[in-house]
């Protein structure tokens, strides 16, 4: 009875559906006029960014239920799942090799610039420093400076002939090294993700502690795969309105790839923002940087095999611009993630980067 109730409350379910049936019955008369596109995209994405908000309660739930570190992987590997699943379906409608590298970067981009910059400022204007273990973002980032080179810049200096035996290699090995770094988190070194310094229990005022609500978590893990599924196929209707919009306005298909990184980003940024509100900086640090490890080494493999199966034409090579960028933001979390603490301006920076990234999308 109470999971009829609990499933009664679930809107995004329900406006999903009915945004699905909608829009399909009016798709060959909206696409006849750019107003028709523009109202058919909008109602798309919005609720679509409204399911990856079910999706972010639901895997809060989880992470409720399991705890660190399990609880931010769990979100990380949803938010990328519902990236690889949209990331596909516009590669098969849009068939731009450089669809997967421009997302992959964006999703990068607004993960550790965006995401990680606006909750350090929040964190950092509400208790001044936010704590965290070092060794989490040391182990972060080590991962993402080897994921990237290998992905995306090696590929410049392989010949033409071994390209694509480079290509399914990086799969096995990029598989490898998700498996040892996901056991490495999860079992040996499982304190590296952790931080001990805050208090792990809710209490009030009067210092009476509450123990955790009773969480079902068949009930969350199933809304939340089939909250992804759906997202799955309104996606399949958004890339039709977007590609059409795009086309009409001129636009480059860059930002078409933002869209698809904002779409899965959304509920890490919402998590994020209120775990730096709650002083939980660790989460913080575990969603930004395990969301773009997670990016590089789930989305990668699987646009690679996509592309061969569908014998579709694939570049993830950066450009000079984005190797630039990239360079710079992991250079300065580098710097700025080596001390086990967080501050506005550290934040700041990484804000200042990410409205570059934004600019450079106009250029």
């Amino acid at each position: 009875m109470k999971v009829l109730k609990d499933l009664s409350r679930e809107y995004s379910l329900f406006a999903a559906v009915i945004a699905f049936f909608s829009i399909e019955h009016f798709e060959h008369l909206l696409t006849q006029s750019t107003a028709g596109n523009l109202l058919g995209f909008a109602v798309l994405f919005a609720v679509i960014i409204y399911s990856a908000m079910s999706v972010a309660h639901h895997a809060e739930m989880l992470a409720e239920k399991f705890g660190e570190p399990y609880g931010t992987l769990i979100l990380t590997i949803s938010a990328v799942i519902v990236e690889i699943v949209i990331i596909v379906i516009m590669m098969l409608h849009a068939e731009s090799p450089v669809l997967a590298r421009d997302t992959i970067y964006s999703a990068i981009m607004l993960d550790i610039n965006g995401l990680l910059g606006i909750a350090a400022i929040i964190g950092g204007l509400k208790y001044g420093e936010q704590p965290y273990n070092v060794d989490s973002s040391n182990s972060y980032l080590s991962m993402l400076l080897v994921a990237i080179g290998i992905a995306m810049v090696v590929p410049h200096f392989i010949d033409a002939a071994h390209h694509d035996n480079f290509m399914m290699f990086n799969v096995v090995m990029f598989i490898l090294l998700y498996i040892v770094f996901t056991r490495i988190q999860l079992k040996s070194h499982k304190y590296f993700f952790e931080y001990k310094g805050g208090k792990e229990e809710v209490c009030d005022v009067e210092g009476h502690c509450e123990a955790p609500t009773e969480i079902n978590a068949w009930y969350h893990a199933s809304i939340l795969i089939l909250s992804i599924i759906l997202v799955g196929v309104l996606a399949e209707l958004l890339s039709v309105f977007m590609g059409n919009t795009l086309s009409t306005f001129g636009m480059p298909l860059a930002m078409g790839a933002v869209g698809v990184a904002v779409i899965s980003a959304a509920p890490e940024l919402i998590t994020a923002v209120r775990a730096a509100i709650d002083n939980r900086m660790q989460t913080v640090i575990n969603i930004a940087l395990g969301a773009s490890l997670a990016t590089i080494l789930l989305t990668i493999p699987a646009v690679i095999l996509v592309s061969r199966v569908m014998g579709l034409d694939l570049d993830l090579s950066v450009t000079p611009v984005q190797g630039v960028m990239l360079g710079l933001t992991l250079l300065v979390s580098i710097v700025n993630f080596n001390d086990g603490e967080t501050n506005v301006l550290e934040g700041f920076l990484h804000v200042i980067l990410f409205v570059v990234f934004s600019f450079l999308l106009f250029v």
